[in-house]
């Protein structure tokens, strides 16, 4: 069975909101950031680099959350094509090293912000998710960003209904639910 290791309020629960959306069985290992056991030599055997989360899939391991998302897309996902799985990857690749770090970027974040956002916005008003008509992991990874930077720095994002509406329609999906919303 697959595990996935995470820390109480880490970036695992982005993980485990896909694999909820794909039903894929997994066990859950629950670290004690604060106690290191993300730096005790088991955990660093499946990571070395000591961060959450990870993943074992048998005897393979894998960590970041973004390898993590495309692999689990990849080997579970209904991606038929490799130009699905390339644009699954590139909103992934998108969410964790532009858009992220854009936005944590307060120097830059409001010059950026519209030209990140706004062509989102405006897809999102041809087409319920980022791919078309269906649910993907890259909702799950733009979604989340957008979300985490919503709830986390009280970002507005207002000026981009559809945006909100879709961010709004994440939020209400049973997997997203019984994972990140219920985080508290």
């Amino acid at each position: 069975m697959l595990k996935l290791y995470g820390g109480k309020f880490s970036r695992a629960s982005i993980v485990q909101w896909l694999l909820a959306e794909l039903e894929v069985p997994y066990e859950f290992v629950l670290l004690d950031m604060q106690a290191g056991e993300h730096l005790e030599s088991d955990y660093t055997a499946i990571n070395p680099i000591g961060k959450v989360p990870a993943i074992m899939d048998g005897d393979f391991k894998l960590w970041e959350s973004g390898a993590i998302l495309l692999y689990l897309a990849d080997k579970y996902g209904k991606s038929d094509t490799a130009e699905q799985r390339a644009e699954i990857a590139q909103w992934v690749l998108f969410a964790n090293a532009t858009l992220g770090p854009e936005l944590l970027n307060e120097t830059t974040r409001d010059r950026e912000m519209s030209r990140l956002i706004k062509p989102i916005d405006l897809m999102l008003v041809q087409q319920p998710f980022l791919l078309g008509e269906a649910f993907s992991a890259a909702d799950v990874a733009i979604g989340s960003t957008l979300g985490f930077f919503q709830m986390r720095f009280q970002m507005d994002f207002s000026a981009y209904p559809t945006l909100m509406a879709y961010l709004k329609r994440l939020s209400e999906r049973p997997a997203f639910q019984t994972t990140i919303g219920s985080r508290g």
